[in-house]
């Protein structure tokens, strides 16, 4: 009887438990729902801001982009994916992880630079950081480059940022996934043979070979975002085309 007793004792606690979590969990769930329509919505606001013409020549108007939020800094697309953000520089790198555009509370956060890059001084490498939604917003789609399909296709590997200084291209040369660490998240080096070894740790880790040489006056751009529950880091890496 004493064991039949704790017995239902202890299914009753599974199941208040079982309850507990489905709770928990469908709740995250609208909370994440409510948060990237919300993203939604302020990406389509933005785009008015942001001029396509037939050549695919961009115009940004960051004034009136800075008027709705001072922190702009760019704005990111990547081909085939759904990478096409304003992008935004905070104080740290933690407050557009959960914050949007508008600087509200937000699970699915912005696309945002590393707040130790320079924006009149260029370094090395500048990063830029964002969520891997499951809706596939945000850098929910950075994993595409992980593929066939997409890094076979070399209309793929140009990426466009453009800033209040103008249109700069870069071409990929290094997609991986990595266990979550800092080395990739350099972006000064203390000498040309720094650099050079970081160039080709990076180049090593890569999925495919892009072929694109690289050396120590070239500058580089860098896309980061979680993936594994955070555990890993899906990463791409860019070398910066000069006109």
């Amino acid at each position: 009887m004493k064991e039949n007793k704790l017995f239902n004792i202890i299914y009753k606690l599974l199941i208040i438990i079982f309850i507990f979590l489905l709770i928990y969990s469908l709740y995250h769930i609208l909370i994440w729902k409510m948060d990237n329509n919300k993203n939604k919505k302020i990406k389509h606001s933005l785009e008015s801001y942001i001029k396509v013409d037939k050549d695919e020549h961009y115009r940004i108007n960051f004034n009136k982009l800075k008027e709705k939020n001072s922190d702009v800094v760019g704005y990111l697309r990547v081909n085939n994916t759904n990478i096409d953000y304003v992008v935004v520089k905070g104080k740290d790198n933690s407050y557009y992880l959960s914050h949007n555009f508008n600087k509200d509370k937000n699970i699915a956060g912005w696309i945002f630079m590393d707040y130790r890059n320079n924006l009149d001084n260029k370094n090395k490498n500048t990063i830029i950081y964002g969520h891997n939604t499951a809706d596939e917003s945000m850098f929910g789609t950075l994993k595409n480059t992980l593929e066939e399909e997409w890094y076979l296709n070399n209309e793929n590997h140009k990426v466009l940022y453009i800033d209040e200084k103008g249109t700069h291209y870069y071409d990929v040369f290094s997609t991986y996934k990595i266990d979550n660490e800092d080395y990739y998240l350099q972006i000064d080096f203390k000498s040309s043979t720094d650099f050079n070894n970081y160039i080709d740790v990076i180049k090593n880790r890569s999925v495919y070979n892009y072929n694109v040489d690289i050396n120590e006056n070239d500058n580089i751009l860098t896309l980061s975002s979680c993936a594994n529950l955070g555990k890993k880091r899906v990463v791409l890496h860019a070398k910066e085309l000069f006109n």
